[in-house]
């Protein structure tokens, strides 16, 4: 008797509390699917941004929407997985207050040109002076005088103030008053060389295991935790519940109206060079 084929679905996403726990219910097998085996690869964004550019190498990978426009004729975007900021977002931080109009003089530490951080950044003024620095090094590198601000994005968001920082500017709040719509940040992609029923299979797969972390949410904070970044569990539960909610499960109309949106203004302004055709599967 043959042994049933499985076919095997390459994921990729950050080695981050929030996607360690929406990944939680299928990297322990607490969500399985027959005939289907998920294997994950942990790689910081703006590698695996490039990674779906110039190899298509993973079946599902996480991405900045900034990016997408880049890969769209080999990846699709999945309806659910994705973090969006509801009226907050990455942040400038410095060591002093500054006002919009300095702001736009600073010398800024970014986490990469192809997050969506960035294009948010470039929106709010195309003519600033950045450069790219690990987004780890971010808070200590502005702390240390090398820069005048950082862009951050993760759990810095919620320890800045730990290295005497200050915000000067929160990019989820601007976008909102600018657009009345949730910030788009990250999505889950999915390569559409799989054919609609295995994408379809993976998507609901995924949106399952998101389903089991916020009904098991305990459980998946505990796995979480092991990639908080020396978050204490406090702070780590809030770091996920701000980009791990209902809207994870399905963007929603305007969560979908976001990701146009912002994609289409980077177009627009000359920030992207090819225009989104967006599309979703599941």
């Amino acid at each position: 008797m043959s042994t049933p084929e499985v076919r095997e679905i390459q994921i990729a996403h950050s080695p981050d509390s929030d996607d360690a726990f929406m990944f939680y219910g299928l990297a322990t097998s607490k969500i399985r699917v027959p005939g289907y085996k998920f294997v994950h690869n942990l790689t910081d964004i703006e590698t695996l941004n490039h990674k779906a550019i110039n190899e298509a190498f993973y079946d599902v990978t996480a991405i900045s929407f900034h990016a997408y426009p880049y890969m769209q004729e080999n990846y699709t975007l999945m309806s659910c997985a994705g973090s969006m900021g509801e009226g907050y977002g990455p942040m400038l931080v410095s060591t002093r207050k500054y006002n919009i109009d300095e702001i736009k003089k600073l010398r800024i530490a970014i986490p990469g040109t192809l997050t969506t951080a960035y294009l948010a950044l470039k929106l709010f003024h195309p003519e600033l002076n950045t450069t790219v620095v690990p987004f780890e090094k971010i808070i200590s590198s502005v702390a240390a005088g090398e820069f005048d601000a950082g862009l951050l994005i993760h759990e810095g968001q919620l320890t800045y103030g730990n290295d005497g920082l200050h915000k000067i500017l929160d990019l989820g709040q601007w976008w909102f008053n600018e657009t009345g719509l949730p910030l788009p940040l990250g999505g889950s992609a999915i390569r559409r060389s799989l054919g609609q029923e295995v994408m379809l299979t993976t998507n609901n797969a995924i949106r399952d295991s998101i389903k089991h972390a916020l009904e098991n949410r305990e459980g998946a904070l505990d796995y979480a935790m092991q990639f908080a970044r020396d978050l204490d569990p406090n702070l780590a539960n809030r770091y996920v519940g701000m980009y791990v909610n209902d809207r994870t499960l399905d963007y929603g109309p305007d969560g979908r109206e976001a990701i146009k949106r912002i994609l289409d203004m980077g177009y627009d302004r000359g920030i992207i060079p090819i225009k989104a055709n967006v599309d979703f599967i599941g």
